[in-house]
């Protein structure tokens, strides 16, 4: 069943509290509500999310890479083409599309300043159907960066899977400009659950946590 409704879906509720837990687990996923990082945004954050850990732990990328199989085989139609995100995205591609036995591209930030100055390598052609792979949706620039690269040489964009997701609305409002649908394994809320549950914030950490979902561009002021 695809859906084009801009709110990233989680078809696993149960997988995704507990991959969730793996994330934190693995401290894929830090949670400093008193002690925020700065993002390269310049935003204030009480959250720092880094899916590329995952490569470090097998059992943790095979689940990831389980689980985006399920939903493309599930919830989508077989692609012609998985499509990783750079760099990030990169090795869950590649492990999806080997897996699926499919071929892999990935798209870059930029076309190359040398060689053929290719910005999608691997290939995409016209006409054929991709999903995308990224690690993490934040602002949603970086997957709409590809989607707008495969959109520009006629590829067909099936739908973006991510591992995880913070849901702000300046996402969700791109990829529902671009009538796209989101899957993600787990997302902010989850986490967040998961995290209280596990002892790794506390009840009285709740309120600024929410604070700051809310409003992260401003946060903390």
């Amino acid at each position: 069943m695809i859906t084009t409704d801009k709110t990233p879906i989680i078809v696993d509720k149960k997988f995704s509290r507990e991959i969730a837990k793996s994330l934190l687990d693995i401290d894929a996923v830090l949670l400093r509500p008193n002690d925020p990082f700065t993002w390269s945004s310049g935003w204030n954050s009480p959250i720092y999310c880094d899916n590329r850990l995952t490569l470090r732990y097998p059992e943790v990328r095979k689940k990831i890479a389980s689980a985006f199989i399920s939903i493309i085989r599930d919830e989508l139609e077989t692609p012609d083409v998985i499509t990783g995100t750079a760099t990030a995205g990169i090795p869950h591609a590649a492990w999806v599309a080997g897996s699926m036995n499919l071929p892999m591209a990935y798209v870059r930030a930029k076309a190359k300043a040398y060689g053929l100055g290719n910005q999608i390598e691997g290939g995409v052609d016209k006409g054929q159907t991709t999903v995308i792979i990224e690690d993490l949706i934040s602002t949603g620039g970086s997957a709409i960066s590809v989607v707008d690269a495969l959109n520009f040489i006629g590829a067909n964009i099936a739908a973006v899977l991510a591992i995880f997701s913070y849901g702000f609305d300046k996402a969700n409002q791109r990829f529902s400009k671009h009538n796209i649908p989101v899957y993600t394994l787990t997302d902010y809320a989850t986490l967040i659950d998961v995290a209280l549950e596990e002892g790794k914030v506390k009840e009285s950490d709740i309120d600024l946590l929410n604070r700051w979902r809310a409003n992260p561009e401003k946060w903390p002021n």
